[in-house]
C-alpha cells in the first residue's frame, strides 16, 4: 500500500483514459441446468494494460486510494473472491466471490459523474477502480450491495480520468447495471445482461428497437414483378443491417442479438465456451483505433482479454491476446481462510501455443 499518489494516478490514468480504447462488452448466458454465466471482453488498444489474476482471502484489509492518497475507506474481507485487476493490484475490474456474486467495471466516458472529493468524508470514500473490489469483498447479494452504498461516495482518482460503470451479478440471475449520474447513484435492473460503455445504459435499451427488423435464419426470396425476384446471397440475410463497427451502441446491439439467438447449452462449462466463442466477434484488431502512424507496438489485439465467471460452480475462466487457451481458476479448491494474498501475470510466456501436429 506504500505508494505515491503520483504512481497511482499514473496507473489509473493508463488504465481508463477514454479516449483510445473503452471498448469493453459483456454478456449473460443461462445453461439448461441453470447455471449462471456472465462474460467479457476488456480492450485498450493504447499500451500493454499489465493485467494480472488476483486471489484475496477472507479477513484480507482494503484501504480505498482518494486523490489525496491511500487514505480513504477501509473495509475488510467478508467473502473470499478472485479476479483481474489491471496495472495494480489494487485495481481489480472483473471477478467473482465465493458466494458466486459477481462484478466488473465498464469505462462510462462522458456521461457520468461523480461528487467531488470532499477530504472531511475520506473514511466513506471509495475510489471507482475499487468499488469490484469492495463489493466482492463485502456481499452476497445486490441488495445488500445497494443499503450499504447509499452512505459511500464514489470518486475519481484524478478529474482527466473518465468514468466507468458497473455490472453486478447473482448467481439467481439477477443484474444490476450502476451508474453515478449527475453525482447520484442510478440502478437498472439489466435483464437482458448486456454492457457496454457510453451512452447510459438506458439509451443503449431504446436503441434495440432501431434493429425490431433483425431475426435469425434466411430470408425468402421475394418477386418485384413477374421478371425480377430477389434473393439473399447466403445464409443468415434475416440479420443484414447488423451494425457491425467497434462503437459501444453498435456492441450493445450486436451482442444482444448474438447472445438472444445462440441455443440454450445444457451445463455451465458449456455456456462458459459458448460465451468465449459468442465475444471471439468482439475482439477489436490492433490499427483500427489508430491513424496507421499511431499504431502501438507490442500489441497483437486491442482485446487484452477475455474472462467469464460460472456463478453455480464458481469457477472462473479467462483467456488473453497473447494465449488463446482457456484457462480457469476453480475457487471450490481455495481454502480462503488459509491462502493468502496474491496475484500473478495472466499470461507466464507471451505467446501463442501452437499444437505441432504429426503426420504418419
Amino acid at each position: 500500500m506504500k505508494k505515491s499518489i503520483a504512481m497511482i494516478m499514473a496507473a489509473a490514468a493508463m488504465t481508463a483514459v477514454p479516449l483510445n480504447g473503452d471498448a469493453c462488452t459483456g454478456i449473460a448466458m443461462t445453461a439448461k441446468d441453470g447455471s449462471r454465466v456472465v462474460a467479457r471482453t476488456v480492450e485498450w488498444g493504447g499500451s500493454v494494460l499489465n493485467s494480472s489474476y488476483v486471489v484475496v482471502p477472507r479477513g484480507h484489509r482494503h484501504v480505498s486510494f482518494t486523490p489525496t492518497g491511500a487514505d480513504g475507506m477501509e473495509f475488510t474481507a467478508k467473502y473470499g473472491y478472485v479476479g483481474i485487476s489491471t496495472d495494480q493490484p489494487e485495481f481489480v475490474v472483473e471477478g467473482m466471490n465465493e458466494a458466486g456474486l459477481s462484478a466488473g467495471l465498464f469505462f462510462f466516458p462522458g456521461y457520468g459523474q461523480y461528487v467531488d472529493y470532499n477530504p472531511d468524508n475520506k473514511e466513506n470514500t471509495l475510489s471507482d477502480m475499487q468499488f469490484v473490489s469492495w463489493v466482492l469483498a463485502r456481499f452476497s447479494t445486490i441488495d445488500e450491495m445497494k443499503e450499504a452504498f447509499s452512505g459511500i461516495d464514489v470518486v475519481s482518482l484524478d478529474s482527466r480520468i473518465g468514468t466507468v460503470h458497473w455490472r453486478i451479478s447473482e448467481p439467481s440471475g439477477r443484474m444490476v447495471v450502476l451508474e453515478c449520474i449527475g453525482g447520484k447513484p442510478v440502478f437498472y435492473e439489466n435483464r437482458l445482461g448486456v454492457l457496454t460503455n457510453s451512452p447510459d445504459f438506458d439509451w443503449q435499451m431504446k436503441n434495440l428497437n432501431n434493429y425490431v427488423n433483425l431475426y435469425t435464419g434466411n430470408v425468402q426470396p421475394r418477386k418485384l414483378n413477374d421478371s425480377v425476384t430477389l434473393k439473399q446471397f447466403g445464409a443468415g440475410a434475416g440479420f443484414l443491417g447488423l451494425p457491425g463497427d467497434a462503437t459501444p451502441p453498435s456492441r450493445f446491439v450486436r451482442a444482444a442479438l448474438y447472445q438472444s439467438a445462440t441455443p440454450q447449452a445444457d451445463s455451465g462449462e458449456e455456456t462458459v465456451m459458448q460465451c468465449f466463442q459468442i465475444l471471439e466477434s468482439f475482439n477489436i484488431p490492433i490499427g483500427i483505433e489508430h491513424t496507421i502512424d499511431e499504431i502501438p507496438q507490442g500489441l497483437p489485439s486491442a482485446t487484452q482479454w477475455t474472462a467469464a465467471s460460472d456463478q453455480a460452480s464458481r469457477k472462473f475462466y479467462y483467456r488473453t491476446a497473447w494465449n488463446s487457451s482457456v484457462r480457469c481458476i476453480d475457487m471450490a479448491s481455495v481454502d480462503f481462510d488459509k491462502v493468502r494474498f496474491q496475484t500473478h501475470p495472466l499470461d507466464e510466456t507471451k505467446r501463442q501455443p501452437v499444437e505441432m501436429l504429426k503426420i504418419k
